[in-house]
């Protein structure tokens, strides 16, 4: 007779194992895609997010090229004085040999007849020749003229080896000044890659949106140009009825025509000429780090405008910022320059009614604009 065989428990959920387990396998193969699945890219920025990047990048890049500028500014000046003391140094060191020859005469002569051969000798070989004079008597047993020889030698190399230590300073913050410029440059194009990249991966309504958006902003600026036209207009007129009533001062704030006020017939020609230039310019690409003829960067087109006009500008915004008398915005007169955003990154050339000239952001074109496109920080007047 066969064992007896304890039956199996029944489960303890009954009829409900079924649906568990297909739950679990269900659970299992989520888990297993998941697993498998690429990892998860991040959430697709909106247009607008896009728009602020791109903006603060451009910006971002600006200020970079406005670093870069300046840093290729001062390694041009430092190379200039470097080669200027190296040539120096070269000319120091070639009379410093004919000294040497002249006292190793001296030394040869000395031997011949049984002199102090060994003190000349040791003084061509000093580090130091003047510690040498102070600690002997050699200067005792020559003859004037071979003192002559030997203050010569010592005169000599004692300023070879300061401008050799000069040059050597000055080749040391070359070398940093060039690192610099390198950084600013690397600096510049990282981010001009990113907003690069931003804006190809949007898609054609995107872009058509984009586009929609820049268009109100410069609806938006230009009605703010406007708006400042007529007020400098009536503004021109009301100085005008006083001064043919006889009554008020001129406060030399320019007209949306831009006549001047009170200024000098000779700062006038100098604006006219500094804006014949920039108008001259218009249509040619932005470039950062650029200064023309072929393409600018914003403050190489401010500086290049003015230098036609015989003013020599700083060749940076923060600089240039320095290099005038500031006035109020309402008082621009053409010819002025316009800086703008907190930082003073970007320069405009004011061309009166609310209105510039400038070298706007990579992709664009030198152009006229609403001085209201962007935040102004001051406006300045170099003539």
């Amino acid at each position: 007779m066969a064992p007896h065989r304890r039956s199996r428990p029944p489960s303890p959920m009954g009829i409900r194992t079924p649906a568990i387990a297909t739950a679990a396998l269900t659970s299992v193969a989520l888990l297993s895609q998941t697993a498998n699945a690429s990892p998860s890219e991040e959430p697709r920025p909106s247009l607008e997010e896009v728009e602020k990047k791109v903006g603060d990048l451009y910006r971002q890049a600006e200020t970079a090229s406005e670093k870069y500028n300046a840093a290729k500014e001062k390694t041009t000046k430092q190379k200039k004085r470097v080669d200027t003391l190296l040539d120096d140094v070269a000319r120091r060191t070639e009379k410093l040999n004919d000294a040497r020859e002249e006292l190793g005469t001296f030394a040869a002569a000395q031997y011949r007849t049984g002199a102090a051969a060994p003190d000349t000798a040791s003084l061509l070989l000093a580090d130091n020749p003047q510690d040498y004079f102070d600690q002997t008597h050699l200067m005792d047993r020559l003859t004037s003229r071979q003192k002559q020889s030997v203050d010569d030698y010592v005169t000599q190399q004692t300023a070879t080896t300061e401008k050799r230590q000069e040059a050597s300073e000055s080749l040391e913050t070359l070398t940093r000044t060039q690192s610099s410029l390198k950084t600013s440059k690397a600096d510049v194009q990282r981010k001009l890659a990113t907003a690069r990249d931003l804006l190809s991966k949007l898609t054609t309504e995107e872009k058509a949106r984009l586009a929609a958006i820049e268009r109100q902003k410069q609806e938006e600026a230009q009605r703010k140009a406007d708006e400042l036209a007529r007020q400098q207009a009536a503004d021109a007129e009301r100085r005008r009825q006083e001064a043919a009533q006889g009554t008020g001062t001129s406060t030399g704030a320019g007209s949306a025509s831009g006549t001047s006020g009170s200024g000098s017939a000779a700062s006038t020609a100098k604006a006219d000429k500094a804006l014949a230039f920039a108008r001259a310019q218009v249509g040619k690409p932005y470039v950062w780090g650029a200064s023309g003829p072929g393409s600018y960067d914003c403050s190489g087109l401010t500086q290049a405008a003015w230098k036609a006009a015989g003013v020599t500008l700083p060749r940076t915004t923060w600089d240039q910022v320095k290099a005038g008398t500031t006035v109020s915005v309402n008082s621009a007169q053409p010819g002025d320059l316009v800086f703008f955003y907190d930082d003073i990154s970007h320069v405009g050339i004011y061309i009166g009614d609310g209105m510039m000239i400038h070298a706007p952001k990579p992709g664009a074109y030198v152009r006229e604009e609403s001085i209201y496109y962007m935040p102004i920080h001051s406006v300045v007047r170099p003539a």
